[in-house]
């Protein structure tokens, strides 16, 4: 099993709003580096267009990071395909793909933030359907250097030639999805491996979608193991479970309850928090141990799955603190991964 962090660059960190953006994306450069120094295989950026997130070109700051790396592989995570051109993004990340030597890919799904839309004259009514037609010609301009194609939110392309091309052929896409039947189903049925986020709740409800995902991509003619499974959970390791909850949890709250303001939830309580920790929670946050053995214990609930990463910078922790996490989860948590069959 595949490990590795994502990341949404927090703007600020526990202490201040006003720390320097630069000092911030220079530091998760760093944190790229240092996960693949610890033995991780695996580097996401978000994609957001709010104060809150510097994550607002992702594939900058990974062809930054692919400069001063030589083998952790750098994707997307996710690109918000519904809100970007297909033809900008699939050069973007063949771009990366070059400068990486080979280690580009990308998580494309519709984005839990709306705020894409209106910054870019798009229709929430179009959420949907924008995300299918992209998906669509992002995956012909993989398949073809040169495209003919006609679709209802973009122009037609006429045998236009889209360049450059990546190493990699084909370039990996994964779906990024959240709880929708219909996005489990559309990804089994097109053969692509799929990415679940599942930040709380119990991790188990989700087999039955992820069953359906396997279904769809076996009654397409996939065979089974193009149909991956992987999951980005809320995550952060310290010596002990109680420092790594108290670590985690005041810019967890915070981060949530801004959140929460805007979609109605309710209010966020420690109680509520560590109920999330026991061992059918979502939040993969504890002892390197406990950690391991909860994303064991959970893919065997999912069917199997062959990527976890931990969303850490969501809780805005300072740098220190993710990259001394970096380095445990590097140490204890990936070695029982990628041994386990």
């Amino acid at each position: 099993m595949q490990i590795g962090i994502d990341s949404f660059a927090a703007a600020y960190d526990e202490s201040s709003l006003a720390v320097s953006a630069a000092d911030r994306l220079l530091n998760l450069v760093e944190q790229i580096e240092h996960a693949e120094q610890a033995g991780l295989d695996v580097f996401g950026i978000g994609e957001h267009h709010r104060r809150e997130y510097l994550d607002s070109a992702p594939a900058m700051i990974l062809a930054a990071a692919a400069a001063r790396t030589q083998r952790i592989r750098l994707t997307s995570a996710v690109a918000v395909l519904s809100a970007i051109d297909p033809v900008r993004l699939f050069q973007s990340f063949a771009t990366l793909d070059l400068l990486s030597r080979g280690r580009a890919e990308m998580v494309v799904g519709r984005g839990s933030f709306i705020d894409a839309f209106p910054l870019f004259g798009l229709r929430l009514d179009d959420y949907d359907s924008l995300f299918a037609e992209n998906l669509g010609l992002l995956l012909k301009i993989r398949e073809n250097e040169h495209v003919t194609w006609k679709g209802k939110h973009r122009p037609a392309l006429t045998g236009q030639g889209v360049y450059p091309r990546p190493v990699q052929n084909p370039l990996p896409i994964w779906v990024g999805v959240g709880g929708t039947p219909q996005s489990f189903a559309r990804a089994g049925a097109l053969g692509l491996p799929l990415m679940v986020a599942i930040i709380g709740g119990e991790p188990r409800r989700f087999r039955p979608l992820i069953d359906l995902y396997r279904e769809a991509g076996i009654q397409a003619g996939h065979p089974p193991d193009r149909l991956k499974v992987g999951v980005h959970s809320l995550g952060y390791v310290a010596k002990t479970s109680k420092e790594a909850a108290d670590d985690f949890f005041p810019g967890y709250a915070l981060a949530v309850a801004s959140v929460a303001k805007e979609r109605g939830w309710g209010p966020v309580t420690r109680a509520g928090f560590d109920a999330q920790l026991g061992p059918q929670g979502a939040l993969l946050i504890g002892s390197p141990d406990e950690v391991l053995e909860k994303i064991l214990r959970h893919s065997e609930a999912l069917g199997g799955i062959s990527r976890i990463t931990f969303q850490m910078n969501a809780s805005s922790l300072p740098h220190a603190k993710l990259m001394r996490a970096i380095e445990a989860i590097g140490a204890h948590v990936a070695p029982g991964l990628h041994s386990h069959v």
